[in-house]
């Protein structure tokens, strides 16, 4: 096994204490539901670090379509996502230097604006 790229590494005080915990349900964020809508993502956010959203609008086909889509993205080699990274010229596209506490984080991402930001409700801002 290769040693890990001390990029990666963070110190002790910063590692995670891990815990089990057992539960029966992750958050669900239903965004039909607006009137607590921004109270239950700050505290899904705030508890949880993360939560399902229902009722989003977007169609099941468009969705395994973007899935697959991104699968076939970050499996290429990386010369070829590096042709699409993003710069001071270019906001958008592939990045994989992302830190947390001077830590190189272990992701890489590929930034996008919707095609029509107009079609994102304002009532969600």
């Amino acid at each position: 096994m290769e040693e890990v790229d001390a990029a990666f590494v963070q110190l002790e005080e910063h590692k995670p204490k891990l815990q089990t915990v057992e539960v029966e349900e992750i958050p669900v964020i239903n965004l039909s539901n607006t009137g607590k809508l921004i109270w239950e993502i700050r505290n899904a956010c705030k508890n949880w670090g993360f939560f399902q959203v229902i009722n989003h609008g977007v169609p099941s086909e468009l969705r395994r379509r973007v899935e697959r889509v991104a699968k076939t993205f970050f499996h290429l080699p990386m010369e070829e996502k590096k042709k699409v990274q993003r710069d001071v010229a270019h906001l958008m596209g592939y990045h994989d230097n992302e830190h947390t506490k001077n830590i190189k984080d272990w992701k890489e991402v590929f930034d996008f604006f919707l095609q029509d930001p107009t079609m994102v409700p304002t009532s969600l801002w």
